[in-house]
């Protein structure tokens, strides 16, 4: 099921809509009663307009979000809505969510379509009160069609694809939910499914009511549909954590994890999908930070060993690799720290590692929390709930943005080293490399043999010097040299 949030959507209406709308803004942005007093004169009475007809819009659902694509309409036109019942599933640039009506009535016309965008804010449905009112609101919204076309705005200058014409009715009649909670009670009539699975489904001509899903909470995925239609899975489409165990056996095998772009070749030009715009846009802000770059070698034959022995408890290399980048960073407290106005830093009060994920056609960043104070069994187990979930697209923005320092990894293609960009919002980004055997000179003038890795961490020179980030790699290259310190 996709992920769902509470957010009052007033604050998104235009100001034209205000005027022109029948409903009452209350106190913090929530939707009152639908109805607004007008003024009509000093020595009028006042008016009553009953609001009848009202816009869906689209809602913000992460910080970074400027327009959404519609996944699914959970509900045809004509059909009736309940208060808190989910109507639409959108895409963001981070996940799927649903959407949630905040009034009873019916849905009387779909702006925009299944597979279609449309900025934040925008009409994407019609809510009329009753069955009478839905042809009214059908015709309210041909009408007010026509004008919208030739009128693009800025922010549809920036959508990947331009939005259908939208209608200017009423107000917003949608919420998007809190929290994500424990999963919900099943819905009799829906069928859960990434987006992905959807397409591969029409693909293969693949009925998705008769599949039982095996992502969390019995959602659809690719794999899912390719095992249904007898073709084997091809390892290039689908999601692969971008973090690996950092071992000269990953190196000599990077066929097991080939490339994600390596599926399809498409002629032509492709829009961005939502995911992709996000990371553009993000990528291109980052450039506007002043940066530089150090590296260092470190042996991991100690590391490697720890893991072998700790492998068969849950423990995997991504929480080893994220525990001791957070116990470098607690006693390198300014490497875990931000610039975001470019006059002050933070240090941040948490030590949270965001860990780059490659994704079928984009990239995540999910959070390991606190990751210096918890244990590495626990970090392991949140690490494998977190890419379970980066996989079905439901990862909760607490989930994607609360990092204060990122870790990516290109160890598993048998990378040994490469420099990573700098994410906006934060300190540093440390890329690793693949542990590659590498022949040493020993101690006693003798050569010897050991697994060594490089990391190379891109920082922000407004708030990280040179001397901070060589100490803190010192720190990093002792801790992953005797790992004892991980397993307390």
């Amino acid at each position: 099921m996709a992920t769902s949030l509470h957010l009052s959507l007033a604050a998104s209406a235009p100001a034209s809509a205000l005027r022109s709308s029948s409903a009452f803004f209350g106190n913090a942005g929530s939707l009152s009663r639908p109805s607004v007093v007008l003024g009509i004169g000093r020595r009028n009475a006042n008016l009553v307009v009953e609001a009848k007809i009202r816009e869906i819009f689209m809602p913000a659902l992460s910080s970074t979000m400027t327009e959404g694509k519609i996944v699914t309409w959970n509900k045809t036109e004509g059909e009736k809505l309940t208060k808190g019942e989910s109507v639409v599933v959108v895409e963001s640039d981070k996940a799927d969510m649903d959407v949630e009506t905040f009034y009873d009535g019916f849905l009387a016309k779909i702006v925009i379509g299944e597979g279609e965008t449309a900025p934040v804010g925008a009409a994407i449905g019609l809510l009329a009160e009753t069955e009478e009112e839905i042809a009214e609101a059908k015709s309210k919204g041909a009408a007010q069609a026509a004008p919208a076309a030739p009128k693009p705005s800025a922010v549809e200058e920036k959508a990947v694809a331009p939005p259908a014409p939208t209608a200017a009715p009423a107000v917003a009649a949608v919420q998007v939910a809190p929290e994500p909670t424990a999963p919900e009670e099943p819905r009799s009539s829906r069928i859960v499914a990434t987006p992905y699975a959807k397409k591969l489904a029409k693909q293969y001509s693949v009925d998705l009511a008769t599949i039982a899903g095996s992502g969390p909470s019995g959602r659809i995925v690719a794999e899912d549909v390719e095992a249904a239609a007898g073709k084997t899975p091809v390892p290039a489409a689908a999601p692969v954590p971008s973090v690996a165990q950092p071992s000269a056996a990953v190196a000599a095998a990077p066929s097991a994890a080939p490339t994600p772009a390596a599926a399809l070749a498409p002629a032509g030009s492709v829009a961005f999908t939502s995911m992709q715009a996000g990371v553009a846009r993000n990528m291109v802000d980052s450039m506007s930070v002043p940066v530089f770059r150090v590296g260092y070698t470190i042996t991991t034959d100690a590391l490697d060993a720890l893991y072998k022995k700790i492998k068969s408890k849950g423990v995997t290399m991504t929480a080893l690799l994220a525990k001791a980048a957070a116990l470098a960073l607690a006693k390198h407290p300014v490497v875990n720290a931000c610039c975001k106005d470019g006059k002050s830093f933070t240090y941040n009060e948490d030590i949270n590692i965001a860990v780059a994920v490659a994704m079928d056609g984009g990239l995540l960043t999910p959070v390991l929390k606190n990751a210096d104070k918890v244990d590495i069994y626990s970090l392991s187990r949140s690490w494998k709930d977190l890419v379970d979930k980066a996989r079905a697209k439901q990862l909760s923005p607490a989930e994607y943005n609360s990092g204060t320092f990122v870790l990516s990894n290109l160890g598993m293609f048998g990378v040994d080293r490469f420099d990573a960009i700098l994410p906006p919002g934060m300190g540093a980004i440390m890329a690793v490399g693949a542990s590659v055997p590498t022949v040493v000179a020993t101690g006693n003038g003798l050569f010897g043999v050991k697994n060594r890795m490089t990391v190379n961490v891109t920082a922000d020179h407004r708030i990280i010097y040179g001397g901070d980030l060589a100490v803190f790699l010192q720190t990093f290259a002792a801790i992953i040299e005797d790992p004892t310190e991980l397993t307390m």
